[in-house]
């Protein structure tokens, strides 16, 4: 269930970039991150990639028409809990289509796709599409922040931008919670220049 803004102006950046912020130095600077309204008032695309209750990969991988890889930068396994910070890259593009974490229940999945997700080569959604693994996406929150050299870094840009991203909980059919996750996306100004770049 998605927050309230009444609810979301009262929660600081770390509550609004997590599980991202698991992996930060806690000695490094935050960057101010800003609840954003999940309706009109978002620009476009980043609305029609961002709120809707369908998974990141499959969204990203039709708009920028090409398969995403996963470019793994770190991870850590806490008992049953996995959790990775990764760059969604294209295959053909090489291009960052999305910088972000996610913490996995790996309990929640059966031996092998477990063994896939552990191998850290497939993006989730992916390894949900291929064990076909029934699940519902639900965004819990919307956002934009400024970018700082952390996030110009791992999405190659090359000036500050503002950058809009979600929270999502994806959740198997029996309502078990499977990964909770943060997805920031790179700038994009419409259909045709992600598929020119």
């Amino acid at each position: 269930m998605a927050i309230s803004t009444a609810e979301l102006s009262d929660l600081p950046t770390l509550d609004l970039l997590y599980p991202l912020t698991d992996f930060w130095d806690r000695n490094e600077p935050v960057p101010l991150a800003r609840q954003e309204a999940g309706d009109s008032r978002m620009p476009e695309p980043y609305r029609s990639l961002l709120v809707h209750d369908s998974d990141m990969t499959s969204t990203l991988e039709a708009f920028h028409d090409e398969t995403l890889r996963l470019r793994l930068l770190e991870k850590r396994r806490v008992d049953n809990a996995l959790l990775r910070k990764v760059v969604l890259v294209g295959e053909r593009s090489g291009r960052p289509r999305e910088f972000g974490a996610i913490r996995i229940d790996l309990s929640a999945f059966e031996t092998e796709a477990r063994w896939v997700i552990l191998e850290g080569n497939l993006p989730l959604g992916a390894v949900l599409a291929r064990f076909k693994v029934p699940y519902t996406s639900s965004p819990r929150l919307f956002f934009r922040l400024d970018s700082d050299a952390r996030f110009e870094r791992k999405l190659e840009l090359h000036q500050s931008a503002t950058l809009y991203g979600r929270q999502n909980v994806l959740s198997g059919a029996n309502g078990r919670p499977l990964a909770e996750v943060v997805e920031i996306l790179p700038p994009v100004t419409n259909r045709s220049s992600a598929a020119s770049d």
